[in-house]
């Protein structure tokens, strides 16, 4: 048990840590122990029982922060969709595109760039939708919400101790 969930103070599951930072996350005070392993991490003076779950102490707010302007966030807003043809492509085969070309002084932002597939990208080129003849399916806009996290966890590969605490944004493979 090298990995230990984190809890909001709501046991809203947040992320997955090291048991490394969950101790010194306990050490400081920031965490309490929910659920603990069987294994054990000695020092010459005291025995601590490995946590497998731990709750924040204090409430994490997610929802006030602007969201991050990242590739993947670009993806996510536009439902790994390209922009111009509609179409779903593998993640590898998805680019972002600027909608006015940097050529013609469009900036590399939210409200100028979209998610689209190889193909619409490179028969855009360095026009603008307009000049090539595409459309887009939805405006570029700044999202005014943080994308939902979603952590992965195969339900075999989910230690026992977690299963209680994985329904609420996680998504469970059998």
């Amino acid at each position: 048990m090298d990995q230990v969930l984190l809890l909001n103070l709501t046991y809203e599951p947040l992320r997955v840590i090291s048991w490394r930072r969950a101790v010194r996350l306990l050490t400081l005070g920031k965490v309490e122990v929910v659920e603990e392993s069987e294994m054990e991490v000695r020092s010459v003076t005291f025995v601590i029982r490995l946590p497998s779950v731990v709750r924040l102490l204090r409430l994490v707010r997610r929802r006030n922060r602007p969201v991050q302007f990242s590739r993947r966030n670009i993806y996510v807003r536009d439902d790994f969709r390209c922009q111009y043809c509609g179409r779903r492509p593998p993640v590898e085969d998805l680019t972002y595109d600027h909608v006015v070309p940097r050529a013609l002084g469009g900036q590399t932002g939210w409200e100028n760039i979209v998610a689209a597939c190889v193909e619409c990208n490179a028969r855009k080129g360095g026009r603008t939708p307009a000049q090539a003849g595409m459309r887009l399916l939805r405006a570029p806009a700044r999202p005014a919400w943080l994308p939902a996290m979603q952590i992965t966890i195969a339900w075999r590969a989910a230690p026992e101790a977690w299963r209680d605490y994985l329904y609420w944004n996680m998504t469970l493979e059998h």
